[in-house]
């Protein structure tokens, strides 16, 4: 008779006994997630017990004040993934791996002096991207894309613009040709639909990095991965991953960015054709959205690197601590304080905080792509409204990233203006 295997004790530091874990996933997250984190934040406060894909555990902040403290504290809460205490619990099928990923030397995969040394590389090689240029990039890859449809009187403003414009003009930045962009933009959207072409979309995306760095190493041009090419002290490979890292990483939040913010000005009377033809201004729109529905709902993470109290919960060495980008936005006291959605204020949470946000020339960067498209889209169609009844827009079933499955459109039809891509 075989003698069951003892579960190990790592299994679960992070959680007191008779305290219920929340489930990181279910619908509720994509349909009504705000609802959600209140009943979190008053079942159990600030810092939440959850449990990830096969019972593994962390804890989920959701709180403004506490998402402040840890995001503040690099030394005692470092993005240092070598530190989780799970590692013997995780296997190599685990869904969570692409986000979870051992540490790899990148920007977005290292902690401390190796982060600050692969940021000395690809800050500045953000810096380096004209503002002016870009905005003319976007003008142009955005007509094009809605010539390719115009003529229609409809559309999906997901598949069709939303989601191809930001890896089109990211492709750009980095180098690559616009065939070789589109590629890009097929296999990043396969593989974002995490369907059965995910991984063959994930191998063909990783050998066009790889064809991209063997380029550009023959025949350098004025775009970001020749400028870190040229730099002295990274390897190829480095290069290669921190590129990779920075299409990932801005990719599907530009699109969410994008598709969110033109649901909002479709959906609410605040932002609808007025009748004078009037609309809110589109940064406005977008700024609300970083408060009210972000890309990037929930972030992984932070990892304690010593046994600590948080908000009276007891978090040990090693635990991952998730930071609820979402929920901390929401938090009541700072909604009462900041009043977000009535101005321009950005305390937000949306592209994290200290020493491991989004650099802010990334930021500068997504942002002029999802302005310039959704004016263009609204120079453009003047008159697109939704082809659908507004609560019958489906969001994409996740919990960790916020965005659309499809925005049906209708509108009268028009001309191109130039070739197609």
């Amino acid at each position: 008779m075989t003698t069951p295997e003892p579960a190990r004790e790592s299994r679960c530091p992070a959680h007191p006994a008779g305290t219920a874990p929340v489930s990181l996933s279910g619908p509720r997250f994509h349909t009504e997630p705000h609802q959600l984190y209140r009943e979190m934040r008053r079942e159990h406060g600030p810092v939440v017990p959850v449990e990830l894909p096969g019972g593994i555990p962390a804890w989920l902040i959701v709180n403004y004040h506490e998402m402040h403290q840890v995001t503040s504290d690099p030394e005692l809460f470092p993005r240092d993934v070598s530190l989780w205490n799970q590692w013997p619990n995780i296997p190599d099928d685990w869904p969570l791996l692409p986000m979870i990923q051992k540490p790899q030397p990148s920007i977005y995969f290292t902690a401390g002096e190796a982060h600050r040394r692969h940021a000395s590389l690809v800050v500045p090689a953000l810096e380096s991207v004209d503002p002016f240029e870009l905005r003319y990039t976007c003008e142009q890859l955005s007509d094009r894309l809605i010539d390719s449809f115009c003529s229609r009187g409809e559309a999906d403003l997901v598949s069709e613009f939303a989601k191809p414009l930001p890896v089109l003009a990211l492709a750009r930045l980095l180098g690559y040709t616009d065939p070789e962009g589109t590629a890009v933009a097929r296999a990043l959207g396969e593989l974002v639909d995490g369907g059965e072409g995910a991984m063959r979309a994930h191998q063909d995306y990783l050998a066009l990095n790889h064809q991209l760095i063997k380029n550009k190493r023959v025949e350098p041009g004025d775009d970001i991965t020749s400028w870190m090419l040229a730099q002295d002290g990274f390897t190829e490979e480095e290069v290669a991953l921190n590129v990779k890292d920075v299409m990932g990483a801005a990719f599907v939040t530009t699109a969410d960015w994008i598709g969110n913010s033109i649901r909002l000005m479709l959906t609410d009377d605040r932002f609808a054709a007025a009748l004078g033809g009037g609309r809110h201004s589109v940064g406005q729109a977008m700024n609300e959205v970083l408060w009210e529905d972000t890309p990037t709902q929930i972030l992984a993470g932070r990892w304690a690197a010593r046994d600590t109290l948080l908000a009276g919960q007891q978090i040990r060495a090693g635990d991952l601590v998730m930071l609820g980008l979402a929920a901390a936005n929401a938090d009541p006291l700072i909604q009462q304080q900041f009043a977000p959605s009535q101005g321009g204020n950005s305390a937000h949470f949306s592209f994290s905080h200290g020493e491991y946000r989004c650099p802010l020339p990334a930021q500068e960067i997504a942002e002029i792509i999802a302005r310039t498209a959704i004016e263009v889209l609204l120079d453009r169609l003047p008159d697109v409204d939704l082809a659908v009844p507004a609560p019958t827009l489906v969001r994409r079933p996740s919990t960790f990233l916020r965005g659309m499955t499809a925005i049906p459109v209708r509108f009268t039809p028009i001309r191109p203006t130039g070739d197609q891509l």
